[in-house]
């Protein structure tokens, strides 16, 4: 797959404080790529330098093939950048907001009406076309400012901190419209300490601590990197005459002895009790053992396999030192 964005190395220095150390990062064309990190990290730094608005001290960095140092005009064609703190302006209506911006991509002015009645549609803002940007909610102005960055129609979009102080609705239409931009061919860049969020939207993520990239690539594979084996939550009714206790117990000697199984744990006091499985099989052998479990008298009644997510990921790749700084 085509990356839309790859640095090499690409470093920068405050004084004796490194913000972003020696980072290699390659995001693919058409991702959501979810960037996960602390404060003081380096997010904000690594996005304000893709951005052509911070120069780097040391390394590369091209968007689209374009140099962020020797092309920063042909990489904010590129670029749509929505900060974590964006502008808006007293008395001026979302419509001049954005005709407003749009003047300032030179788009001509003949084109200006129906590009921004269209990007109004489309973060769902027509009927607010008239109203004064002060007036609407934040995940109104987070929207607007959202139309904002596609005037020029690029092809990145960079979002950082976009669901912070949102309200859970609000958070729910942002999330759906950047899976609608991802289906417009957008590729998109977002930050956020809202893990859960990135989960149920991204594709890709990539997790910075301390400056350096910890982990990067497909979401699905760096679960996989990160838990090799799989675990599975099986509930089970005794059998008539037998507390659950001992079923439990029989059912974890069973499960120790058939293939692919790492060890078998009883857990009693769990809510319900029920045992857990881990598994180094693939979907086949999973089968194979419920069937096991089946033919061998035991009633079954959930099996399923537990599923890490960004919060464990993240908890697991970073040491959590990172308290403060420069982002």
């Amino acid at each position: 797959m085509t990356a839309i964005v790859e640095t090499r190395d690409l470093t920068r220095r405050y004084g004796s404080t490194v913000a972003l150390s020696h980072l290699n990062l390659s995001i693919p064309q058409g991702a959501i790529y979810g960037f996960i990190g602390p404060n003081g990290a380096g997010k904000t730094t690594t996005m304000r330098i893709l951005t052509t608005l911070l120069l780097p001290s040391d390394g590369e960095a091209h968007v689209a093939g374009h140099s962020v140092v020797r092309e920063r005009a042909a990489v904010r064609r590129q670029v749509g950048f929505m900060p974590d703190f964006f502008g808006v302006y007293d008395n001026m209506k979302s419509l001049e907001y954005l005709d407003f911006f749009a003047a300032s991509y030179n788009i001509p002015q003949a084109r200006r009406p129906k590009l921004i009645d269209g990007l109004l549609a489309l973060v769902d803002l027509s009927h607010k076309r008239e109203a004064e940007v002060m007036s609407l909610s934040r995940g109104m102005k987070q929207r607007l400012s959202l139309a904002r960055t596609m005037l020029h129609d690029p092809s990145l979009l960079i979002l950082d901190e976009p669901a912070s102080g949102l309200d859970p609705r609000a958070r729910v239409e942002l999330r759906e419209l950047l899976k609608e931009l991802r289906n417009l061919g957008k590729t998109i860049m977002i930050s956020s300490h809202i893990l859960t969020e990135l989960a149920e939207m991204c594709t890709h993520i990539g997790i910075i601590e301390h400056g350096e990239l910890l982990a990067s690539g497909e979401v699905a594979a760096i679960m996989r990197s990160l838990q090799p084996h799989k675990t599975f939550e099986v509930h089970l009714t005794p059998g008539e005459g037998e507390d659950l206790a001992a079923a439990l117990a029989a059912a974890a000697a069973l499960a120790g002895g058939q293939p692919h199984v790492l060890e078998a744990r009883q857990l009693p006091e769990a809510e319900p009790p029920q045992l857990q499985i881990d598994f180094d099989g693939d979907d086949r052998a999973a089968g194979a053992l419920l069937a096991q479990l089946i033919r061998s008298g035991v009633t079954v009644t959930h099996f399923a396999g537990q599923v890490s997510d960004l919060e464990e990921i993240f908890l697991r790749v970073t040491d959590g030192s990172v308290n403060g700084g420069t982002s």
